[in-house]
Protein backbone atom coordinates (compact mmCIF):
# COMPACT_ATOMS: atom_id res chain seq x y z
CA UNK A 1 0.00 0.00 0.00
CA UNK A 2 1.42 3.36 -1.04
CA UNK A 3 1.55 6.49 1.09
CA UNK A 4 -0.48 8.40 -1.53
CA UNK A 5 -2.90 5.73 -2.72
CA UNK A 6 -5.85 7.31 -4.50
CA UNK A 7 -4.53 10.85 -4.08
CA UNK A 8 -4.30 13.53 -6.76
CA UNK A 9 -1.16 15.68 -6.79
CA UNK A 10 -0.20 18.73 -8.82
CA UNK A 11 3.50 19.57 -9.16
CA UNK A 12 4.56 22.67 -11.05
CA UNK A 13 7.91 22.96 -12.79
CA UNK A 14 8.31 19.19 -12.81
CA UNK A 15 10.11 18.52 -16.09
CA UNK A 16 13.48 18.00 -14.41
CA UNK A 17 15.36 17.87 -11.16
CA UNK A 18 13.81 17.61 -7.71
CA UNK A 19 10.20 18.04 -8.81
CA UNK A 20 10.48 15.39 -11.53
CA UNK A 21 12.01 12.99 -9.02
CA UNK A 22 9.12 13.83 -6.73
CA UNK A 23 6.55 13.16 -9.44
CA UNK A 24 8.06 9.74 -10.08
CA UNK A 25 8.02 8.94 -6.37
CA UNK A 26 4.45 10.18 -5.86
CA UNK A 27 3.26 7.92 -8.69
CA UNK A 28 5.09 4.94 -7.21
CA UNK A 29 3.33 5.70 -3.93
CA UNK A 30 -0.10 5.55 -5.59
CA UNK A 31 -0.93 9.10 -6.69
CA UNK A 32 -2.09 10.44 -10.03
CA UNK A 33 0.16 13.40 -10.75
CA UNK A 34 -0.33 16.46 -12.91
CA UNK A 35 2.97 18.06 -13.87
CA UNK A 36 3.73 21.33 -15.63
CA UNK A 37 6.57 22.78 -17.62
CA UNK A 38 7.06 25.63 -20.05
CA UNK A 39 8.60 23.62 -22.89
CA UNK A 40 6.46 21.02 -24.62
CA UNK A 41 9.39 18.79 -25.58
CA UNK A 42 10.69 18.65 -22.01
CA UNK A 43 7.17 18.10 -20.67
CA UNK A 44 6.52 15.24 -23.08
CA UNK A 45 9.83 13.64 -22.13
CA UNK A 46 9.03 13.95 -18.42
CA UNK A 47 5.61 12.36 -18.88
CA UNK A 48 7.21 9.52 -20.83
CA UNK A 49 9.82 8.97 -18.14
CA UNK A 50 7.16 8.76 -15.41
CA UNK A 51 5.23 6.31 -17.52
CA UNK A 52 1.81 6.04 -15.89
CA UNK A 53 -0.75 7.91 -13.81
CA UNK A 54 0.55 11.26 -15.03
CA UNK A 55 -0.90 14.17 -16.98
CA UNK A 56 1.33 16.85 -18.46
CA UNK A 57 0.04 20.42 -18.87
CA UNK A 58 2.21 23.00 -20.58
CA UNK A 59 2.14 26.03 -18.30
CA UNK A 60 4.29 28.87 -17.01
CA UNK A 61 3.64 29.42 -13.30
CA UNK A 62 4.23 33.15 -13.78
CA UNK A 63 1.36 33.31 -16.31
CA UNK A 64 -2.04 33.46 -14.63
CA UNK A 65 -3.91 32.36 -17.76
CA UNK A 66 -1.70 29.26 -17.88
CA UNK A 67 -2.53 28.53 -14.24
CA UNK A 68 -6.24 28.84 -15.00
CA UNK A 69 -5.84 26.32 -17.82
CA UNK A 70 -3.89 23.96 -15.57
CA UNK A 71 -6.56 23.84 -12.89
CA UNK A 72 -9.37 23.62 -15.43
CA UNK A 73 -7.65 20.48 -16.72
CA UNK A 74 -7.34 19.07 -13.20
CA UNK A 75 -11.00 19.77 -12.51
CA UNK A 76 -12.13 18.12 -15.74
CA UNK A 77 -9.98 15.02 -15.30
CA UNK A 78 -9.97 14.42 -11.54
CA UNK A 79 -12.21 17.02 -9.88
CA UNK A 80 -10.06 17.75 -6.84
CA UNK A 81 -6.52 17.98 -5.46
CA UNK A 82 -5.01 16.39 -2.37
CA UNK A 83 -1.41 17.57 -2.73
CA UNK A 84 -0.15 20.76 -4.35
CA UNK A 85 3.62 21.16 -4.72
CA UNK A 86 4.36 24.64 -6.05
CA UNK A 87 7.89 23.93 -7.20
CA UNK A 88 8.31 26.11 -10.30
CA UNK A 89 11.08 28.63 -9.70
CA UNK A 90 14.41 29.94 -10.80
CA UNK A 91 16.78 32.87 -10.75
CA UNK A 92 20.02 34.40 -11.90
CA UNK A 93 23.03 35.60 -9.99
CA UNK A 94 23.58 39.36 -9.91
CA UNK A 95 25.75 41.46 -7.62
CA UNK A 96 24.40 44.56 -5.89
CA UNK A 97 25.17 47.49 -8.16
CA UNK A 98 24.58 45.41 -11.30
CA UNK A 99 21.04 44.11 -10.67
CA UNK A 100 18.60 44.98 -13.47
CA UNK A 101 14.87 45.61 -13.25
CA UNK A 102 14.34 42.65 -15.56
CA UNK A 103 16.22 40.29 -13.23
CA UNK A 104 14.29 41.51 -10.21
CA UNK A 105 10.90 41.32 -11.92
CA UNK A 106 11.56 37.86 -13.36
CA UNK A 107 12.59 36.37 -10.00
CA UNK A 108 9.69 37.81 -8.03
CA UNK A 109 7.16 37.14 -10.80
CA UNK A 110 7.93 33.42 -10.80
CA UNK A 111 9.13 32.62 -7.30
CA UNK A 112 6.84 34.84 -5.22
CA UNK A 113 3.90 35.94 -7.37
CA UNK A 114 3.74 32.67 -9.28
CA UNK A 115 3.76 30.58 -6.12
CA UNK A 116 1.06 32.66 -4.46
CA UNK A 117 -1.30 32.49 -7.43
CA UNK A 118 -0.60 28.80 -7.99
CA UNK A 119 -1.87 28.15 -4.46
CA UNK A 120 -4.75 30.62 -4.67
CA UNK A 121 -6.05 29.23 -7.96
CA UNK A 122 -5.72 25.64 -6.71
CA UNK A 123 -7.53 26.33 -3.46
CA UNK A 124 -11.12 25.81 -4.73
CA UNK A 125 -10.10 22.30 -5.83
CA UNK A 126 -8.16 21.38 -2.69
CA UNK A 127 -9.72 18.70 -0.55
CA UNK A 128 -10.03 19.40 3.16
CA UNK A 129 -7.04 17.89 4.91
CA UNK A 130 -4.83 18.44 1.86
CA UNK A 131 -1.18 19.40 1.80
CA UNK A 132 0.44 22.45 0.18
CA UNK A 133 4.20 22.37 -0.35
CA UNK A 134 6.30 25.27 -1.64
CA UNK A 135 9.92 24.96 -2.74
CA UNK A 136 12.17 27.43 -0.97
CA UNK A 137 15.95 27.75 -1.07
CA UNK A 138 18.63 27.85 1.58
CA UNK A 139 19.98 30.85 -0.33
CA UNK A 140 17.40 32.78 1.71
CA UNK A 141 19.07 31.54 4.92
CA UNK A 142 22.69 32.28 4.00
CA UNK A 143 24.52 35.28 2.60
CA UNK A 144 25.68 33.88 -0.73
CA UNK A 145 27.28 36.73 -2.73
CA UNK A 146 25.48 37.65 -5.97
CA UNK A 147 22.22 35.94 -5.01
CA UNK A 148 20.33 38.64 -3.09
CA UNK A 149 17.39 38.92 -5.51
CA UNK A 150 16.88 35.18 -5.77
CA UNK A 151 17.23 34.78 -2.00
CA UNK A 152 14.69 37.53 -1.32
CA UNK A 153 12.18 36.08 -3.78
CA UNK A 154 12.34 32.76 -1.92
CA UNK A 155 12.33 34.31 1.56
CA UNK A 156 8.67 35.30 1.20
CA UNK A 157 7.49 31.67 1.07
CA UNK A 158 7.76 30.87 4.80
CA UNK A 159 5.78 34.05 5.48
CA UNK A 160 3.05 32.82 3.13
CA UNK A 161 2.96 29.47 4.95
CA UNK A 162 2.72 31.00 8.42
CA UNK A 163 -0.26 33.15 7.46
CA UNK A 164 -2.01 30.43 5.49
CA UNK A 165 -1.93 28.11 8.51
CA UNK A 166 -4.40 30.47 10.19
CA UNK A 167 -6.46 31.10 7.07
CA UNK A 168 -6.84 27.40 6.22
CA UNK A 169 -7.23 26.00 9.72
CA UNK A 170 -10.96 25.30 9.35
CA UNK A 171 -10.27 23.17 6.28
CA UNK A 172 -7.32 21.40 7.92
CA UNK A 173 -5.15 22.15 4.88
CA UNK A 174 -1.46 22.23 5.78
CA UNK A 175 1.08 24.57 4.17
CA UNK A 176 4.82 23.99 4.48
CA UNK A 177 8.00 25.06 2.74
CA UNK A 178 10.55 22.51 1.59
CA UNK A 179 13.88 24.32 1.51
CA UNK A 180 16.64 22.39 -0.24
CA UNK A 181 20.28 23.25 -0.32
CA UNK A 182 22.53 22.78 -3.33
CA UNK A 183 21.24 19.84 -5.38
CA UNK A 184 22.79 18.40 -8.53
CA UNK A 185 20.13 19.26 -11.12
CA UNK A 186 20.21 20.24 -14.77
CA UNK A 187 19.19 23.78 -13.85
CA UNK A 188 22.14 24.09 -11.50
CA UNK A 189 24.37 22.97 -14.33
CA UNK A 190 22.92 25.70 -16.53
CA UNK A 191 23.39 28.61 -14.10
CA UNK A 192 26.54 27.68 -12.19
CA UNK A 193 30.10 27.36 -13.38
CA UNK A 194 32.12 24.29 -12.31
CA UNK A 195 33.97 26.53 -9.85
CA UNK A 196 30.73 27.72 -8.27
CA UNK A 197 29.42 24.14 -7.99
CA UNK A 198 32.65 23.18 -6.22
CA UNK A 199 32.21 26.13 -3.87
CA UNK A 200 28.62 25.13 -3.00
CA UNK A 201 29.67 21.52 -2.43
CA UNK A 202 32.54 22.62 -0.19
CA UNK A 203 30.19 24.15 2.42
CA UNK A 204 28.11 20.96 2.75
CA UNK A 205 29.43 18.82 5.64
CA UNK A 206 29.59 15.70 3.47
CA UNK A 207 31.29 17.71 0.67
CA UNK A 208 28.80 16.42 -1.87
CA UNK A 209 25.78 18.02 -3.53
CA UNK A 210 22.34 16.70 -2.76
CA UNK A 211 20.53 14.37 -5.12
CA UNK A 212 17.04 15.10 -6.50
CA UNK A 213 15.78 11.82 -5.02
CA UNK A 214 16.78 12.96 -1.54
CA UNK A 215 14.57 16.02 -1.84
CA UNK A 216 11.76 13.96 -3.37
CA UNK A 217 11.66 11.76 -0.26
CA UNK A 218 11.21 14.84 1.93
CA UNK A 219 8.42 16.07 -0.34
CA UNK A 220 6.71 12.69 0.04
CA UNK A 221 6.88 13.09 3.81
CA UNK A 222 5.21 16.51 3.60
CA UNK A 223 2.62 15.26 1.10
CA UNK A 224 1.59 12.21 3.11
CA UNK A 225 -0.10 11.63 6.44
CA UNK A 226 3.33 10.96 7.94
CA UNK A 227 3.59 14.74 8.40
CA UNK A 228 0.05 15.29 9.69
CA UNK A 229 1.38 17.28 12.67
CA UNK A 230 3.75 19.43 10.59
CA UNK A 231 2.17 22.73 9.57
CA UNK A 232 3.47 26.21 8.74
CA UNK A 233 7.07 25.05 8.89
CA UNK A 234 10.15 25.51 6.76
CA UNK A 235 11.75 22.09 6.50
CA UNK A 236 15.38 22.53 5.51
CA UNK A 237 17.01 19.66 3.63
CA UNK A 238 20.49 20.96 2.86
CA UNK A 239 22.84 18.42 4.37
CA UNK A 240 23.57 20.66 7.34
CA UNK A 241 24.88 23.60 5.33
CA UNK A 242 22.98 26.26 7.25
CA UNK A 243 23.87 25.02 10.72
CA UNK A 244 27.66 25.15 10.52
Amino acid sequence: MGKLDGKVAVITGATSGMALAGARLFVREGAHVFITGRRKDALDEAVKSIGRNVTGVRADAANLADLDRLFETVQQEKGSIDVLWASAGGGQSARLGEITEEQFDAAFSLNARGTLFTVQKALPLMNDGGSIIMTGSNASLRGYPDWSVYAASKAVLPAFARVWVSELRDRKIRANVLTPGSVATAMMGDVLSPEMKEMFASVIPRRELGRPEEIASVALFLASDDSSYVNGMELVADGGTTVI
